[in-house]
C-alpha cells in the first residue's frame, strides 16, 4: 500500500472531530451543557453524531459513484449508493437506534470500500485511511450505546 496523501489524511481525520465532539460530550454533562448553549442542542452528543454521520454516509456514496464511473456496468453504481440509502432509511428511531444504525453502515461502507479498492478503482492507499478512520467513528458512535 502506498502512503496516504497529505491532505486525504488531514482532512479525514479533521472529519472526525464532530464524532470526537459528540462522545466527548456525551460522557461529559458539563461539557454538553456550554456546547448546548453555545452551539444549540442538535451540535452535542449523540444528536450531533446521528446527524453528521448520515451525512458522511450520503458523502461517502458520492466518493464511490466517482470511483463507479471507472467501472464497467451498473454493479458498482448500485453498490456506490448503498451507503445513502443506509442513513436514510435507518438513522430514525432516537439517538441510540440511529448510532446502531450508523455503526452498521460505517462497517458495511468499510466492506464497500475494499470492493472498490480490490477491484483496482480506489487508490492504493484508500484502505489504509478508511480502516483508521471507520475505527475512530465505529468507536465514537459505539459511546452512544454506553452511555
Amino acid at each position: 500500500m502506498s502512503p496516504i496523501p497529505r491532505p486525504a489524511l488531514l482532512l479525514g481525520l479533521a472529519g472526525l472531530l464532530p464524532f470526537l465532539w459528540g462522545a466527548l460530550t456525551s460522557v461529559q454533562p458539563g461539557l454538553a451543557e456550554w456546547g448546548s448553549d453555545l452551539l444549540g442542542p442538535r451540535f452535542v452528543g449523540p444528536y450531533v453524531q446521528v446527524f453528521y454521520g448520515a451525512i458522511i454516509l450520503a458523502f461517502m456514496s458520492g466518493v464511490l459513484w466517482g470511483f463507479a464511473t471507472k467501472a464497467e456496468g451498473w454493479d458498482a453504481y448500485v453498490l456506490s449508493v448503498i451507503p445513502a440509502l443506509w442513513a436514510f432509511f435507518t438513522t430514525g428511531g432516537g439517538a441510540e437506534r440511529a448510532a446502531g444504525a450508523l455503526i452498521v453502515g460505517f462497517i458495511g461502507l468499510l466492506a464497500l470500500d475494499w470492493v472498490f479498492w480490490k477491484r483496482g478503482l480506489a487508490p492504493q492507499w484508500w484502505m489504509g485511511l478508511r480502516v483508521l478512520l471507520t475505527l475512530i467513528v465505529v468507536n465514537a458512535l459505539a459511546v452512544d450505546l454506553i452511555f
